[in-house]
């Protein structure tokens, strides 16, 4: 292993260790981050629209903490960094209505679709260097799901 990188990366990295779940730590980690924005919105009293504003506070941490995982676990994009997840779960839910508990399942489907499906540009953006590699594929699986959940709430 590289040399360790500090505590606070790690923990930020997995999402305060969700990424340690031995089966799906990307399933894990949204829905920790996802637990974390209802508890953020409830407590605050802020629309989910405030998620697109908590996502970009976050994003330059979750690089910097993915890229210090990823160079200690020596791998491009390790499955226990999750707080790519967080951020594009959190772009994803910020086109939900209120809590509306169907609408955040549903958010959460369509990120975790999006996620694993890969469309386009989000493949090509894993190739980015570093931190950015890691974080940025999630960034257009967020942005995708935000974009169908907003055309939900529409027909709805």
């Amino acid at each position: 292993m590289a040399s360790s990188p500090p505590r606070a990366a790690l923990l930020l990295a997995t999402w305060a260790g969700c990424g340690y779940f031995p089966r799906g730590p990307g399933t894990a980690g949204s829905l920790g981050g996802m637990a974390a924005a209802m508890v953020l919105l409830a407590v605050t009293g802020w629309p989910p629209m405030a998620l697109l504003a908590a996502a970009a506070a976050l994003l330059g941490p979750a690089v910097w903490a993915s890229d210090l995982a990823a160079r200690h676990w020596q791998t491009t994009d390790p499955q226990r960094v999750v707080i790519d997840e967080v951020v594009g779960v959190w772009l994803t839910l910020a086109a939900a209505p209120g809590l509306d508990w169907r609408y955040w399942a549903a958010g959460f489907a369509l990120f975790r679709l999006f996620d694993i499906w890969k469309p386009f540009p989000a493949r090509s953006a894993e190739r980015l260097p570093g931190g950015w590699g890691v974080v940025a594929d999630d960034l257009v699986a967020g942005f995708y799901g935000a974009v169908v959940l907003t055309a939900l709430r529409w027909v709805n």
